[in-house]
């Protein structure tokens, strides 16, 4: 499996390539990343045929959908899929500040705003920072944050955009799969395109199986899957790994302990085998990965190429670090 491996996104119609970049990293999360190295981040992942690229208003304030605007401004607008969210506002004084975000823009900050009226403001600020006339794909960020509103007025608008043709389809941005599948239930027909899930289908937590990933492929709803590296769980602590300095519960510590032990034994990296799993569920489509740098963007495909044998696989659900009927991937090619 290459990062360029051209597949549909579920019934929108759009082809994605199957490794995608997340750019809250370009956006300054944990750790600042300057105009330079941004561009050079975007520049490899297109050199590496990554066209799939998800940012958000929220990320650095409005830095990311600056930075990705710039660095995809002299490429075909045919040839990229480009996604953003709604649900906070970025404005002067915008009380929902977030202690992430390094060095963000003096005075300005995110207001939650899932309203009508909102949802059309933020796609319009967000175009203009993209200096862009449409987004293929919108997801509603954290809807759990205000539920009521987000699949109520803020889908309203997405599936108005959708309608004439602003964006390509709607999606959901979401970290806990249980908010996602009662979002595809309640949403008026013909509901969400698409689900951004972070985190909850990896190695260290499969629950977005128990609902929501068979609820996607019974409605066609096509899925990404992002988080895939546990917010840097299952990578050597840094000091731009959020989880550098947290005391880890002992459950998660043995279970990364495991993965570590089994690929070992099979000579695959950890975050091959990481990167791999999502796509044995027939729901995902895509993988989204987060970049800060060039050299991260490179090693990210490299695993992705990498072969993991369907043995490594199946001595992961005997050993219990995967649920015994989940699905994976089923060839190392």
């Amino acid at each position: 499996m290459r990062a360029d491996d051209p597949v549909s996104l579920g019934r929108t119609g759009l082809r994605v390539s199957r490794l995608g970049l997340g750019l809250a990293s370009l956006g300054g999360l944990f750790a600042p990343v300057s105009d330079t190295q941004a561009a050079e981040v975007l520049e490899r992942a297109w050199q590496l045929g990554i066209r799939l690229y998800d940012t958000a208003p929220v990320y650095g304030y409005g830095r990311s959908e600056r930075r990705t605007g710039a660095a995809l401004a002299d490429r075909p607008r045919e040839d990229f899929v480009l996604c953003t969210k709604v649900g906070r506002l970025i404005e002067r004084g915008g009380p929902d500040t977030q202690p992430i975000w390094a060095d963000p823009p003096e005075g300005m900050g995110p207001r939650k705003d899932y309203s009508f009226a909102g949802v059309m403001r933020s796609v319009a600020e967000s175009l203009e920072r993209l200096g862009m006339d449409r987004v293929d794909v919108l997801h509603v960020h954290d809807p759990d944050e205000e539920f009521g509103a987000a699949v109520g007025e803020a889908y309203r608008a997405l599936a108005a955009l959708r309608e004439r043709g602003t964006i390509g389809a709607v999606s959901i941005g979401v970290n806990h799969a249980p908010v996602a599948a009662r979002f595809l239930r309640e949403a008026a027909a013909p509901g969400p395109d698409c689900v951004l899930l972070a985190g909850r289908y990896g190695l260290l937590d499969q629950s977005g199986l128990d609902e929501l990933l068979p609820l996607c492929v019974e409605r066609g709803v096509a899925v990404l899957a992002a988080g895939v590296y546990h917010g840097g769980l299952l990578t050597e602590p840094d000091p731009g790994t959020p989880h550098a300095h947290t005391t880890l519960p002992p459950r998660t510590t043995a279970r990364i302990a495991g993965w570590q032990k089994l690929c070992r034994r099979f000579e695959v990296p950890l975050l091959a085998a990481a990167v791999r799993f999502p796509f044995g569920h027939p729901a995902v489509a895509a993988v989204v990965v987060g970049a800060r740098t060039a050299t991260e963007v490179e090693q990210s495909a490299a695993w992705l190429a990498h072969p993991v044998p369907t043995a490594l696989w199946d001595q992961a659900r005997r050993a219990g670090l995967l649920p015994a009927l989940c699905p994976v991937p089923t060839s190392c090619p």
